[in-house]
């Protein structure tokens, strides 16, 4: 399995290599008030694709503190219920002891 995935990487590294080299012409981005920004078509996507990907984490964080305050607060309650399971058993588990007279 790890020769495939070795080969399916070698495999996208060469196909986006060779849209890279084949995409080299000069765009410009255009913002508002009269900004520019000249450069290759190849770096223009590259920033997009990695400025969407940090929107993605970013969007993604809210959620997984949650999912961690979560899941910390049914570790205190398995704990704490593990301890009573014990100290339950230990109860039981002793021998009565014997009425005073």
């Amino acid at each position: 399995m790890k020769i495939i995935s070795k080969i399916i990487t070698v495999l996208l590294f060469v196909i986006f290599f060779g849209f890279a080299l084949n995409n080299t012409e000069s765009v410009t981005l255009r913002f508002f008030m009269g900004y520019e920004f000249p450069g290759p078509l190849v770096l223009m996507l590259l920033i997009f694709f990695i400025a969407g990907i940090v929107l993605g984490v970013f969007a993604m964080l809210p959620t997984l503190f949650r999912h961690r305050r979560d899941l910390s607060k049914h570790k205190k309650n398995l704990t704490a219920m593990e301890q009573e399971v014990t100290k339950l058993q230990t109860e039981n588990s002793r021998p009565p002891q014997p009425d005073s007279v």
